[in-house]
């Protein structure tokens, strides 16, 4: 499989995508549903809640970060995670306006 040519495809088309891939994984899934509970909370309390390793939390809270669906500040020796309210309500509108998408006719497909 060959690099993706994210330059071929809109801007919204990329948003799209990354949110999608985003998402893919129960386990980021849970973690925001628990960010969303809690208002914010610190890493350790998500390993306690969510049952993987530390590592593996790190990880999945560094996918959700760079795609900014959360946001993350230093508090001593612990970060403290909560949701990007302003990046999630953009993500929000965008995910929505793709899903609610209809199609205009009926196809003659199977």
């Amino acid at each position: 499989m060959g690099i993706s040519k994210i330059e071929k495809f809109t801007e919204e088309q990329n948003k799209v995508a990354a949110l999608a891939k985003a998402l893919a994984h129960p386990a980021r899934v849970a973690i925001l549903e628990y960010l969303f509970k809690t208002k914010s909370c610190v890493c350790g309390d998500i390993v306690e809640e969510i049952g993987l390793a530390q590592a593996t939390i790190s990880q999945h809270l560094k996918e959700l970060k760079s795609i900014g669906l959360i946001k993350g500040s230093i508090d001593g020796t612990r970060v403290c995670y909560c949701i990007d309210e302003n990046n999630w309500e953009q993500m929000n509108s965008i995910l929505n306006k793709f899903i609610s998408t209809k199609k205009t006719q009926k196809n003659q497909c199977c």
